[in-house]
């Protein structure tokens, strides 16, 4: 079957995307400086804050494919589309498998789990988080701890979502990467173009989302 370029991923998916991947590095490069660096891992904290709680809104009413009804689905969707990931022939799905669904929301768990706990954390030397006097040390060092761990569960996170990406490349011939890119996926002709949001609700929604994390961190 001839395949076609379609349009899957909005912009503000594919822009939230990518500087998310920019952050989470930046995050791990200024950790393991450490010392003063800690300062703007404080802040890209805040930034992969806003956007996570971006993504959650834009999940509901967002375009077509950003939204979790789209591709969460249950066990027996996840089970039923295995066989799909080892068939060369299986078509593509227009926007995240079931699987794949799943990795996303895991993925915004533990991001939010990592930015929360980063606001309660301190290193006993150059930085604590915004929310540090609102707890005990003792609970404060539990948090930090959680904070280290949580990140080598995003490390694993993040470890399986690439391997997924080249599997998919090597295996299917799809070009998973220049789709988060372009937006376009290769899909049958009977595919349609998703419907996408407003660029305006969008921003509305990102403004929304970076004033609750300046509230939350300037309680």
């Amino acid at each position: 079957m001839k395949l076609h370029p379609t349009a899957v991923w909005d912009l503000p998916t594919r822009l939230f995307h990518w500087a998310l991947v920019g952050l989470i590095a930046f995050s791990y490069a200024s950790a393991s400086v450490g010392g003063l660096m800690l300062r703007y891992h404080l802040w890209c904290g805040y930034c992969v804050l806003t956007l996570v709680l971006f993504r959650l809104m834009w999940g509901v009413v967002g375009g077509e494919y950003a939204r979790f009804a789209q591709f969460v689905r249950g066990p027996r969707a996840v089970l039923a589309a295995l066989p799909g990931l080892l068939n060369k022939r299986a078509l593509a799905a227009g926007g995240h498998n079931p699987l794949g669904g799943w990795m996303v929301l895991a993925l915004l768990a533990v991001l939010l789990v990592q930015a929360g706990t980063g606001l309660f954390a301190n290193d006993d030397i150059f930085i604590e988080g915004p929310l540090y006097a609102h707890v005990s040390k003792d609970l404060s060092d539990r948090l930090s701890a959680y904070h280290g761990f949580n990140f080598v569960l995003l490390a694993g996170l993040v470890s399986g979502h690439i391997l997924a990406i080249i599997w998919h490349r090597w295996r299917k011939g799809e070009a998973l990467t220049s789709a988060m890119v372009t937006g376009r996926k290769y899909l049958p002709r009977a595919s349609t173009p998703a419907r996408v949001a407003s660029a305006w609700r969008a921003l509305l929604l990102l403004g929304v989302a970076a004033g609750l994390v300046a509230g939350i961190v300037n309680w």
